[in-house]
Order: C-alpha cells, then sequence, then structure tokens
C-alpha cells in the first residue's frame, strides 16, 4: 500500500485564503461597534406593531403580510430607523481594502 497524495492547491485558492486571513471581517475591538449597530441598528425598517426589524421594504412587506394580515400595509407607517438615526453604520465588517485613503 502506497502512501496518500498529497493536496496541492492552485494560486487562486493560496490568494482567497490570503485574503480572508488579512481582511477585517469585524472581529474583536474594531467590530463591536459595527456589531451592535449603533443607534441605527443593521437593518432600515422597524414594523410599527411588533417592532421586528427588516433589511428592505419588501421585506418587511413579506413580514407584515406573513404575522399581521388582519391589519393593511401602509407604507407611511412603517419606520425608518437610518432616518431617525442619522445614517447608517459604520460598516467596520465589510470585506473589502483596509487601506486607508
Amino acid at each position: 500500500m502506497g502512501k496518500a497524495k498529497p493536496a496541492s492547491h492552485t494560486a487562486k485558492e493560496l490568494a482567497m485564503k490570503a485574503a480572508a486571513s488579512t481582511t477585517n471581517k469585524g472581529g474583536g475591538v474594531a467590530g463591536k461597534a459595527d456589531r451592535l449597530g449603533g443607534a441605527a441598528g443593521h437593518s432600515k425598517y422597524k414594523c410599527p406593531i411588533c417592532a421586528q426589524q427588516a433589511p428592505d421594504m419588501k421585506t418587511m412587506q413579506i413580514h407584515h403580510e406573513a404575522k399581521h394580515s388582519k391589519v393593511p400595509f401602509v407604507e407611511a407607517s412603517i419606520i425608518n430607523l437610518h432616518e431617525v438615526h442619522g445614517g447608517t453604520t459604520q460598516g467596520i465588517a465589510v470585506r473589502g481594502s483596509t487601506k486607508k485613503k
């Protein structure tokens, strides 16, 4: 019986592993503020009935139809958290370049 063949890795796979290991994914102290979401939070919209949050209006409409089918859906009544709290989260956990300009 022979030995098992050692795994060979492609240049693309090695580059992806290197990029993943050096990219800030929002962990540790630097990413804690982003994970908490600040005053605005990660989701943009908030249901006025049950306070469930959703990232976009379509998802909020789906939530409303599923959970509050007896109440008519009024888009104007949905709370826009980013508008209320003035902006979005910092986006520390967004994968991309870590270079400062």
